[in-house]
């Protein structure tokens, strides 16, 4: 065991002195250098820490590094919450970006906005960032042939994720077969979407509670490496909490800089506007994302990928999406569940092929190169789709 420095000790003790007040409801006042260190930790951390000084008019670029960070500090508090808490921890603060996006949105009644940047979130993740996982696995631990994570686990999320994709279907189906003259009278699509809506909501309570209460045991990971050392917190949990606050209100603000600039984005870089929100969009939202799932898959935890993959697919699905339905209901914004034909049946095939490669409980980086190019597909059929 390598021997540890004064400096790791001191710092050790800083952690638990801060822990200590907070579980005794008080507080602790650190050094200076112990908030410069905490600020270097978290700020100034990451890879991609260069772009933070970017000006306002690269607003994607500034967006991120900070939704990066703000997946780490969400990763710091999962060491003090458990894995499960933790994994929705990660996947509810790693949608921040598009569920901010959303919300200011449909205060302007941009509803193609919001269902694009939660359809092209739910498809990064499904395709891209599972499929980042999976490549960068494969090729890291290729001298094992596969790597291997709870195949119950996964089928029951992406089960739950279909429920989601397959109501979305129903209403473009309902949408499809009423004629022109009939939708003029009465719009099927919409009271079914708000019904159908509830019963989503409804749908992801009892999937919350039999996640992290009655089935609990069902989520355990996979341990295959027994000889790793557990990692350890980097910040107190305070101080996680502190800067998930921080990052969050920084990232809100942002995202509502974003919303006003997708129009003049869309004209002055002659790019269509679903093409900016179902590909541009998530890739900066996702960022943190991109960065938990490979890492995890690095360290052969592919279960961690998974739950931050296609969890933020089924909170999106299952929680975001009918969410602003009922909002909009509430606040008379005519928000359904009809994503139109070709996004809808975009989605419903990503969901296929993702169901497909999980079914075996095994990954390669073969099956990570497939997701990868299937994104590629999407992303080049939205940067020629029409904008309706």
């Amino acid at each position: 065991m390598a021997r540890r420095s004064s400096e790791q000790v001191e710092g050790e003790e800083h952690l638990r002195r801060y822990d200590d007040a907070f579980a005794a409801g008080g507080w602790y006042w650190p050094r200076p250098q112990y908030v410069w260190k905490s600020i270097c930790t978290v700020l100034l951390g990451g890879r991609i820490k260069v772009l933070l000084p970017f000006g306002p008019l690269a607003i994607f670029v500034r967006i991120t590094p900070l939704a990066e960070r703000l997946g780490y500090a969400t990763e710091q508090i999962a060491y003090y919450t458990g894995p499960t808490v933790g994994g929705l921890l990660n996947a509810t603060f790693g949608n921040a970006t598009e569920m901010m996006v959303s919300i200011f949105a449909l205060k302007s009644g941009m509803i193609s906005v919001i269902q694009q940047s939660l359809l092209g979130s739910i498809l990064s993740n499904l395709l891209m960032v599972l499929g980042c996982a999976f490549f960068v696995g494969g090729i890291v631990h290729r001298e094992n042939k596969v790597q291997v994570f709870n195949k119950a686990a996964a089928i029951m999320d992406s089960a739950v994720l279909l429920v989601g994709i397959m109501v979305i279907t129903t209403v473009q189906l309902v949408a499809l077969s009423t004629d022109d003259a009939e939708s003029q009278l009465r719009e099927p699509g919409l009271p079914l979407s708000r019904f159908s809506s509830c019963m989503m909501l409804l749908v992801y309570a009892a999937y919350l509670f039999f996640q992290l209460k009655s089935h609990h045991s069902l989520y355990n990971p996979i341990l295959q490496n027994q000889e790793d050392v557990p990692d350890v917190p980097e910040t107190s949990q305070w101080e996680a909490i502190s800067w998930l606050a921080i990052l969050t209100v920084c990232v809100s603000v942002l995202s509502e800089q974003l919303v006003d600039a997708i129009q003049g984005a869309s004209e002055s870089l002659h790019l269509p506007t679903s093409f900016i929100n179902v590909i541009l969009v998530p890739i900066a939202g996702n960022s943190a994302a991109y960065a938990t799932t490979i890492m995890f898959a690095i360290r052969d935890k592919l279960d961690i990928s998974l739950a931050v993959a296609i969890g933020s697919s089924t909170q999106i699905a299952m929680f975001a999406i009918p969410f602003y339905v009922v909002v909009g209901w509430i606040v008379k914004q005519p928000m359904d569940l009809n994503f139109q034909l070709f996004e809808t049946a975009t989605l419903f095939i990503s969901m296929l092929i993702t169901a497909y490669s999980l079914q075996e409980g095994r990954s390669s980086y073969m099956k990570g190169l497939v997701l990868i190019l299937c994104y590629c597909v999407v992303g080049a059929g939205f940067f020629l789709h029409v904008d309706r």
